[in-house]
């Protein structure tokens, strides 16, 4: 039985229907794992002992006629940098090699609560920072579709396991594409929701234990279809304990779920960040299908006064004013100094990241200002329009390069050299103003490397942005299995 290919929901009704029990399932992946995960180095903490027994528990609960919730008996994997009690979190930083975790943090014990059994957790770069997946303590992680590609990062292990059929769901988190860039890469889904909606309460970075949120960074669903994202938000989304008080969560349904009752914009390309002509080439095909189905289709609006340019500028300042908050203070230090003995017209990434990871609260009060500006002009956007497509981002997945430091790497487009770091241009369009935005896979290039949308929508309207998903992934044909999961 090949329940690998089924999503989380479809086996979780198997083992309540008695098809199946959990311990079966939690050892078909487990099976899986020690035979094939040798070549793609994607789990890397397993606990398989305490998941046989949560799973043994599991089928002795549904003996018993108790019912844990809609994961029940689920096996499934979370990226390392979500802290479970017990467990080690490094997020692959040296200091914190022999760190394990004293708490469990929120969104693992929602999904602990939904009856999920959590039996590893998947490779990361060192800090969750980098779009590559590889550190010191765990080593690298390589793409199921070709070992000498990158699968993507920060949830690269996330995207790898899933697309290798090791889990059938996964937890991952976003703050620069690290859900939409190796779901892309790896030929998977996965969402980065509304900011704020899902808790990252104990995930690492910040420092453990830290209990403010952090700007920018979301928690998220990665999984093969559409439908598990849907599933997972629900189970997911929920004010953390303190605004519970008060607050209660009551996401809008879809606007639409028929592709012709939808508004659709397009934004395939920019000369501030050409996209690999292959990627655009398949973007504007798949647009055309939709207009060839009734749906409204525009290639040319844009929010008022919103360029590719300027979102990337103040999404870069946002971001790294929250990367700066955790650096040892001796790097800090460094790096006020560069930021003052630069030139004022030296706009290198290795400069923008010293002034934005040391900048005043005054200048993160004004980079706020012109993100709220955004937002505002997102809203009215959407007034007209349910979605936006976009690239995930401009390149294919690519091979492995650790060195030199991120600042200094280049990535070849249509024959072009780019900055390595304007790989965050187009994750940066939605991740800037707190909006979600989905990757769904929408077929393979000639030499096999997965090709993937950008789904942007409405603050808060969650679901439109996955009804959408969804009916555009009912369009393209599914992907086989990735051919270093699939031996003969």
């Amino acid at each position: 039985m090949e329940l690998h290919r089924i999503g989380a929901s479809a086996l979780a009704r198997r083992i309540k229907d008695g098809e199946v029990t959990a311990e079966a399932a939690l050892e078909h992946f487990i099976d899986r794992i020690e035979r094939l995960d040798g070549a793609l180095n994607a789990v890397v903490v397993r606990r398989f002992e305490q998941a046989r027994e949560r799973a043994r528990e599991a089928d002795r609960a549904l003996a018993r006629g108790e019912d844990w919730g809609a994961l029940h008996g689920v096996p499934m994997t979370v990226k390392e940098t979500y802290e479970i009690a017990g467990w080690p979190t490094t997020a692959g930083i040296e200091a914190l090699r022999d760190h394990v975790s004293e708490r469990t943090s929120v969104a693992v014990q929602r999904l602990l609560d939904a009856g999920a059994v959590i039996f590893g957790k998947t490779n990361v770069p060192a800090y969750a920072s980098d779009l590559q997946t590889y550190n010191d303590i765990y080593g690298t992680t390589r793409n199921p579709w070709n070992p000498d590609l990158t699968p993507g990062g920060s949830s690269g292990g996330a995207a790898a396991a899933l697309a290798a059929g090791f889990t059938p769901l996964e937890l991952g988190s976003d703050i620069g594409g690290s859900i939409r860039t190796p779901a892309a890469f790896c030929g998977v889904c996965g969402l980065k929701p509304s900011f704020g909606l899902i808790s990252t309460r104990g995930h690492v970075p910040g420092p453990p234990g830290a209990l403010a949120r952090r700007d920018l960074s979301v928690a998220g669903p990665l999984a093969r279809h559409v439908a598990e994202l849907e599933q997972a938000l629900t189970i997911l989304a929920a004010p953390d304990e303190e605004e519970a008080t008060a607050w209660r969560l009551e996401l809008p349904p879809a606007r639409h779920r028929a592709l012709k009752d939808f508004r659709v914009a397009t934004w395939l390309d920019d000369p501030r960040c050409p996209v690999d002509r292959p990627i655009v080439d398949a973007l504007e095909g798949l647009s055309a299908r939709l207009a060839e189905l009734g749906a409204s289709v525009d290639a040319g609006a844009r929010p008022d006064g919103v360029t590719l340019g300027e979102a990337h500028d103040i999404y870069y300042r946002l971001l790294t004013g929250t990367m700066g908050e955790g650096l040892p203070s001796g790097l800090y230090d460094q790096l006020r100094e560069a930021a003052g003995q630069a030139p004022a017209d030296d706009q290198s990434y290795r400069t923008l990241f010293a002034r934005g990871a040391t900048q005043s609260h005054a200048d993160w009060q004004r980079s706020h200002e012109q993100r709220s500006v955004m937002r505002a002009a997102w809203a009215r956007f959407f007034q007209d329009f349910d979605v936006m497509l976009c690239p995930v981002v401009q390149i294919l997945p690519f091979s492995h390069r650790h060195t030199p430091g991120p600042d200094q790497r280049t990535l070849t487009v249509n024959g072009v050299e780019q900055p390595y770091m304007d790989i965050l241009v187009w994750v940066g369009l939605a991740g800037a103003v707190y909006l979600p935005a989905a990757t769904v896979p929408i077929g393979l290039t000639e030499d096999g490397r997965p090709l993937a949308v950008q789904v942007i929508g409405p603050y808060l309207e969650d679901r439109t942005v996955l009804a959408f998903a969804a009916a555009l992934e009912s369009l393209v044909e599914p992907l086989p299995q990735a051919p270093l999961a699939a031996p003969a």
